[in-house]
């Protein structure tokens, strides 16, 4: 099989080969795999470094399964989000200073380490998170591995590309408006958006966004998403009360059927069909389907695109501001983004957040009717390189073209509820045809539950082998 992180970690348990020969597979990956573009700044020796440590543990306590699940497998962080001790994120831009950071740590990166990642670089993001896809202008331009012309998405693109690839089994990624779930629908992985408050986002803050972000994992498999949600959620120490995460629910379910959305952004047939086989799947294990309608979501979707717009835009502004960066040596869609924030009024933001809040209350009533609903995650086949340029300043032009290609993708940020995406089959080019499930607050192990279950149709294969390990 072509494996995934849980397969690594067992290898590496098992003495099939150590972490240090892990790390070095995962270099040797990274090096024939420069053409797609996904890492931006690779450290062997702080992998090596990493990978030591892990096989010295491993040697004091052989079952390391006892320790951390994913001890001595290989990752890589993104280049954006919470801060990874001795990575220097630049978030896609020349702005930012690439010297190392030595010291800074995010909650969440210490709790991956804790389970045993390693890691040995950062992954490709657009400049500042501004797209679904992942060329910034210093390069490099990020490739979808399954095909060189298409996007692998974004912002969590170069993770997604990584992934998929097999140079890693597993990625930090971050999703404020679809960013782990697109890059994971365009490269046929796993993804989820957590329930707010579940994931850590300190202490330093930087990338919470008002509540939107949520930082995780790209994966293989939904093992390694379940085991990765259950060593990083909880206890996240604000700025939300922890949520109670449920256990999945047990008996029939009431699955909630979004196949269409809307003629203003039209999902491809193969698409649709790719979530009615899903809810067939799951109807055959005796859950009941609820047929839902665009014109239920459609006012939600529209104020998530604009509370995404506005909080992005006031989050920039202020950070160019307290960092003394200067704006108009961004790209131009980034200054354009700067700009809006810099003149936006609190009444307007307000307004935006006003929408926000009962955009959520609307998806609330949704589930008054159903335990989670299915629904497209993408609305074609990921789009050729170069779909979404900076070379603009027409910021909403910039989201239309998001909602256009992920048109249910941001609904989950703003309004809070958790969502998950996976591969459910494959079209004609050999391009994955992935579907989300989405769940009321605090039914991220529903999500997991159920991805588990569809996985297991063994719809969709990974194309390529994981680093250290043969197919």
């Amino acid at each position: 099989m072509a494996g995934d992180a849980t397969s690594l970690a067992e290898a590496i348990r098992e003495g099939r080969l150590t972490a240090c020969e892990a790390m070095e597979a995962s270099l040797a990956a990274a090096g024939r795999w420069t053409e797609i573009g996904a890492i931006v700044h690779l450290d062997p020796t702080l992998g090596r470094a990493a990978a030591e440590d892990a096989d010295i543990r491993l040697r004091r306590a052989p079952n390391g399964r006892q320790i951390a699940p994913f001890l001595g497998v290989p990752s890589l962080a993104k280049d954006l989000g919470g801060p990874f001790a001795g990575l220097p994120v630049a978030a896609g831009s020349h702005l930012l200073d690439r010297s190392p950071n030595v010291a800074d740590e995010s909650e969440l990166a210490a709790r991956f380490r804790v389970a045993g990642l390693c890691f040995f670089g950062l992954t490709t993001v657009p400049e500042m998170g501004l797209a679904l896809a992942s060329e910034p202008a210093i390069g490099p331009v990020c490739r979808n591995p399954l095909d060189a012309a298409r996007t692998p998405g974004g912002s969590s693109g170069g993770a997604a590309a990584a992934v998929a690839a097999g140079i890693v089994a597993i990625a930090h990624a971050t999703d404020a408006g679809g960013s782990i779930r697109v890059p994971a629908a365009c490269c046929g992985l796993f993804g989820l958006k957590a329930t707010r408050g579940a994931i850590p986002a300190g202490p330093f803050f930087g990338n919470h966004l008002g509540g939107i972000a949520s930082e995780l994992a790209l994966c293989r498999s939904a093992r390694d998403l379940a085991e990765i949600f259950d060593a990083a959620a909880g206890h996240a120490r604000g700025p939300f009360a922890d949520p109670s995460l449920s256990p999945a629910l047990p008996g029939p379910l009431r699955i909630g059927l979004l196949a269409e959305t809307g003629e203003g952004y039209p999902t491809d047939p193969a698409r649709s069909e790719a979530v009615e086989a899903a809810a067939c799947a799951l109807e055959a294990e005796g859950h009941s389907i609820v047929t839902m309608h665009w014109g239920a979501f459609a006012a939600a979707v529209g104020a998530s695109g604009q509370t995404l717009r506005d909080i992005i835009a006031v989050n920039l502004a202020n950070f160019f501001g307290s960092a003394g960066l200067d704006a108009g040596r961004a790209e131009r869609l980034t200054q354009a983004f700067f700009s809006h924030g810099s003149q936006l009024e609190a009444t307007a933001l307000w307004a935006t957040l006003e929408a926000a809040v009962h955009a959520s209350h609307a998806i609330w009533c949704l589930f008054d009717q159903v335990d989670c609903i299915l629904t497209p995650m993408l609305a074609s086949a990921p789009l050729p390189i170069g779909a979404f340029p900076f070379d603009h300043d027409d910021i909403d032009l910039q989201i239309r073209r998001m909602t256009a290609f992920a048109p249910l993708a941001a609904l989950a940020n703003v309004t809070g509820f958790p969502a998950l995406t996976l591969p459910f089959g494959v079209d004609r080019d050999g391009l994955p045809l992935p579907v989300q499930i989405m769940a009321p607050m605090g039914n991220d192990r529903l999500l997991l539950c159920l991805a588990a279950r569809l996985e297991r149709q063994g719809r969709w294969q990974h194309r390529f082998a994981v680093a250290g390990l043969t197919q």
